[in-house]
């Protein structure tokens, strides 16, 4: 099965020129914990609820003053639509998170697909059973840029 089968298509972005404050409102209000960073059409980053706690935060400057640009992950994990969801999960597995940025070979973001999806609409279970467990162990310190699969 591939990703584009499982994933979502309906994806809310925000643009680099917001405030962290209006990213945190969309948020709240869509009940999401990170939001795709599009300048364009182009995928900047993420930003999360945790970059805006830690990173905003701690400078000290009002949320509303603070560009979401300031703020965002940029290295984004992500695969791509045509891969399989087995390749997706041991992403999800190998990087410890939950979720993943679905791009088309164009590199234009085309939905997200989430340990849900493929736990919920998957033919195998166990994909997803092997990245949850992998996902909830601690993780190590992360350095250095993170992609997606090697094109």
């Amino acid at each position: 099965m591939k990703v584009q089968d499982v994933m979502t298509r309906e994806v809310e972005v925000i643009s680099p020129d917001k405030t962290v404050q209006e990213a945190a409102e969309m948020m709240k209000e869509l009940d999401v914990g990170m939001l795709p960073v599009l300048d364009g059409d182009r995928l900047v980053g993420m930003i999360t609820d945790r970059d805006i706690t830690v990173r905003a935060t701690v400078s000290g400057a009002e949320p509303r003053k603070i560009r979401v640009l300031d703020a965002l992950t940029p290295e984004v994990i992500y695969c791509f639509e045509d891969q399989d969801v087995s390749e997706a999960a041991q992403l999800m597995k190998k990087n410890q998170i939950r979720r993943l940025v679905v791009l088309n070979h164009d590199k234009v973001l085309v939905g997200m697909v989430s340990l849900a999806d493929l736990a919920v609409t998957s033919n195998s279970r166990q994909v997803a059973g092997d990245a949850l467990a992998a996902v909830s162990e601690p993780a190590e310190p992360r350095r250095g840029p993170f992609s997606g699969l090697e094109e």
